[in-house]
């Protein structure tokens, strides 16, 4: 009888990925999730089921092992040592003394006795972990890969198996949580403070990737151009700097080697994108992948899920279109590069703030974040383990105060629902001369299915 494996918050896009990894191994998988998605009726039509809501029943006496995301911490004022168990059905898991795991804990015990490829970094992480999974998959290495989107060239997934010793992951910073990881490689995109509700400061923020940096086996590739980075101690013979047209590692008693960043041609707009990409490129040049393989794989990239993902042409002639970003630093590259591809359209942008906390530490850096849009409408601000407090100040009316000096074409649109009509009214009205761009972390998406 295959082993049963229940995972708490499965429609989380990290998770769901371990949750199909041990599916193909043939366990028998169970979840739960709050609200429904496009996602969870996905891996219901792989055969995994699916339930929404949480509930002491869920868990059985033959549950082998529960996963649970920390997403689904709801009361963050418990003690910490309590806060999981506020979910009725860890508590159950304590009850009936059957092990569970967080996602980075689960995620550790697979990785880590591979080669493990950590992609990690405050932004840019998952385009970069996707543009690596492409250099690796299928080449003379082969690659495993778990990812936080889904990968139109990886069978729209956000997992891929293959019979290989190397297994590349997106590594998050949130609580320390990649230090489950003994990666062999680390990536770092960049260091820009976040997760405030967790790290104190940028000094306690920055500590986190040293201690990545510490316990990586081989080599840590950085951004040339990366202020925070280039505070990170890294031994020389596994330093390797990318940015400025070259790369550039060992550089201890061996004289530097020092290789140029060949020409890439890519389908997605945006300098962000294009050092992602030279980032992934410089991992497969440290394991001797072909300069010319990589380049094609690369220059193949269509993007992926929520990453600037085109999602269809409206009846209306309008370009819809969707991003995760939700960090100022995140919006700003975006909306650049999409006013420097698309001149002759209007930036209509539908944000999520995601987490009060963060909506509130960041006000300031939010505020000029939109300049580049015609016009913003903001639903709501996603709540994700946020204090009463930080509820409490931070309302949809306090963050339109802020934005509208520096964007004065900005509305409350009062709740998705509302929202959704607030875009059908434009859409109808301004037909083929807009991009339509849902923005945010979370539920804002669920948007392009009414438009």
């Amino acid at each position: 009888m295959s082993k049963h494996l229940h995972i708490i918050g499965i429609g989380g896009i990290g998770i769901s990925a371990l949750a199909r990894y041990y599916h193909s191994l043939g366990y028998r998988i169970t979840g739960s999730d709050q609200t429904e998605s496009s996602l969870i009726v996905t891996l219901r039509a792989e055969g995994i089921e699916v339930t929404i809501g949480h509930t002491m029943s869920a868990i059985t006496p033959d549950t082998d092992l529960v996963i649970y995301s920390e997403a689904i911490i709801t009361k963050p004022d418990f003690p910490k040592d309590q806060q999981i168990y506020s979910n009725p059905e860890l508590a159950q898991a304590k009850n009936l003394h059957i092990p569970h795991l967080s996602y980075p804990e689960a995620l550790a015990e697979v990785v880590n006795s591979k080669k493990c490829i950590a992609i990690a970094g405050s932004h840019g992480k998952s385009t970069t972990t996707a543009m690596t999974a492409l250099i690796f998959v299928g080449s003379p290495l082969g690659a495993n890969v778990i990812i936080g989107t889904q990968v139109p060239q990886l069978g729209n997934s956000n997992f891929h198996a293959e019979d290989s010793e190397y297994f590349v992951i997106e590594a998050c910073e949130y609580r320390r949580a990649f230090l489950r990881y003994k990666p062999y490689i680390t990536v770092i995109t960049n260091i820009d403070l976040d997760h405030l509700d967790y790290y104190k400061n940028l000094d306690d923020y920055i500590s986190a990737f040293q201690s990545l940096v510490d316990q990586t086996e081989k080599y840590v590739v950085i951004s040339a151009d990366d202020e925070n980075s280039a505070h990170l101690q890294i031994p020389e013979e596994k330093k390797v700097i990318v940015g400025n047209g070259t790369m550039q590692y060992n550089c201890g008693a061996d004289v530097c080697k020092v290789f140029s960043l060949p020409p890439i041609l890519l389908q997605i707009p945006g300098r962000h994108i294009q050092k992602d990409a030279y980032l992934s490129y410089a991992v497969g040049k440290l394991l001797d992948l072909e300069d010319e393989f990589m380049v094609n794989r690369l220059q193949s990239y269509n993007g992926s899920w929520r990453r600037s993902e085109i999602v269809r042409t409206t009846y209306h002639g309008n370009i819809l279109m969707s991003d995760y970003g939700h960090h100022p630093n995140e919006i700003i590259p975006t909306l650049s590069a999409l006013r420097e591809k698309y001149p002759d359209r209007k930036l209509y942008v539908v944000f999520q703030p995601h987490q009060y906390s963060r909506t509130r530490e960041l006000l300031p850096a939010f505020a000029t974040a939109f300049d580049a849009a015609d016009m913003l409408v903001v639903p709501d601000i996603y709540f994700s383990r946020d204090k009463k407090e930080d509820v409490e100040y931070m309302t949809v009316e306090r963050f339109i105060e802020a934005v509208r000096p520096y964007q004065p074409h900005i509305l409350d649109g009062k709740w998705l629902e509302n929202t959704g009509k607030i875009i059908r009214e434009y859409d109808s009205k301004n037909p083929n001369s807009s991009i339509i761009l849902l923005l945010g972390a979370w539920d804002v998406d669920n948007l392009r299915n009414s438009i």
